[in-house]
């Protein structure tokens, strides 16, 4: 067993996991020689998630559900789609006429669902764009169509990339931004330190740099104590730029974890947000398992919407999960489920829970929405609305 620190003992990968693993480490250190001892580590984190054929999200391995390594919102049942499709349908009747385009779709599961509900509140989109680059994740999702809902087939539209220009439509991410590579940083007695990675005595391992200007400007605006350790996400935010780039009318919808920026730097974050999955367990070790485990970081709030109002989109809210999907209309979608029908009954009750409650998913994640040309307020920010707090 692999075992870290603090954290449960881990299952050792199987010859193949353990194989494919190898590959991909003698391609990351092959990329460290050539940049003279060490990479950033979101290079690392950019080439352990999507190295061709060998990233996690690149390769096979499966990854979602309870024969995965970790459960999404659309894994644990119908409801989220569900709740989310109301507040879609309520943008697309606003356009007259607008396309759906998810980004990262994994196994397809809220796809299936949200197609299959808004067809069922007849506010079907002209056209749902996957963009997904993982071509494992593309056959997956495709499979998963032709199960459940292949008569909705015509419908959608693989991409490798976000459009040129003038979408019209609705852009949805979840559990998106989380995944994308972050800069780590340690705030040392000489400065903003960046955290590289090397290779060292058979394994990788950590190395400071000196922080370039950009980094640097971003960690001393936040001033925070010696030895304190985190992250920054700057490609989410450049991604929600691009974004905004694209979106000539419509809604940025984005559901994930993670915070205001006040409660990101908190001074009991001191080691930052940084979290690895592997079989459904959880450590803080990102240098282990190259390529068999998935990498994230919490996603600082108060940053993302900076990029978005900066780059022209009007921020049309930002609130916790479980009040979001109340405003989407939880409530009523309850009435489906039949207390008599004991078994389906409780798979609702405790589908609901886990996005719900507050110690599960429900105050963890956030939703937040940019638009460009819609003046309708969202149906998912009724009850609250967080802007505030960003």
């Amino acid at each position: 067993m692999t075992q870290i620190p603090n954290a449960p003992a881990l299952p050792e990968p199987t010859p193949e996991e353990f194989e494919l693993s190898q590959h991909l480490t003698e391609l990351i250190r092959a990329e460290i020689a050539r940049a003279g001892g060490a990479i950033p580590f979101a290079r690392f984190m950019e080439l352990a998630l999507y190295a061709p054929a060998l990233g996690y999200y690149s390769a096979g391995k499966h990854k979602f559900g309870v024969a995965g390594d970790f459960v999404t919102a659309p894994e644990l049942g119908p409801v989220f789609a569900q709740c989310l499709a109301r507040q879609c349908a309520q943008i697309l009747g606003a356009l007259s006429l607008g396309n759906i385009l998810e980004a990262g779709a994994g196994s397809g599961a809220l796809a299936v669902q949200l197609l299959l509900e808004l067809e069922r509140l007849g506010q079907l989109p002209a056209r749902y764009c996957i963009l997904e680059i993982s071509s494992a994740l593309r056959a997956r999702q495709q499979a998963l169509f032709a199960e459940q809902a292949a008569h909705l087939l015509e419908r959608v539209h693989w991409l490798d990339s976000l459009p040129s220009a003038g979408f019209r439509g609705i852009v949805l991410g979840n559990e998106l931004l989380d995944a994308m590579p972050v800069e780590r940083f340690r705030v040392g007695t000489d400065g903003i330190m960046q955290l590289q990675v090397c290779w060292k005595e058979s394994r990788f391992a950590w190395r400071d740099v000196p922080a370039d200007d950009t980094l640097r400007a971003r960690v001393t605006a936040l001033d925070l104590p010696e030895a304190y350790v985190s992250e920054i996400g700057l490609a989410a935010e450049g991604w929600v730029r691009s974004v905004a780039d694209i979106l000539e009318q419509g809604v940025l919808l984005l559901v994930d974890y993670g915070f205001p920026r006040n409660e990101f730097y908190h001074l009991q974050r001191a080691t930052g947000t940084l979290m690895c999955h592997y079989r459904h367990r959880a450590h803080d070790d990102p240098l282990l398992l190259v390529g068999l485990q998935d990498i994230t970081a919490h996603v600082d709030f108060t940053a993302i919407a900076k990029a978005g109002t900066d780059s022209g989109l009007s921020l049309l809210g930002y609130n916790s999960q479980a009040l979001f999907l109340l405003g989407c209309g939880l409530d009523e979608i309850a009435t489906r489920s039949n207390p008599e029908e004991a078994r389906a009954h409780l798979r609702f009750t405790n589908e609901v829970k886990k996005l719900t409650l507050p110690h599960e998913m429900g105050e963890l994640f956030k939703v937040i929405a940019f638009g460009r040309g819609v003046e309708t307020p969202l149906a998912g920010f009724r009850l609250q609305d967080r802007r505030g707090r960003l």
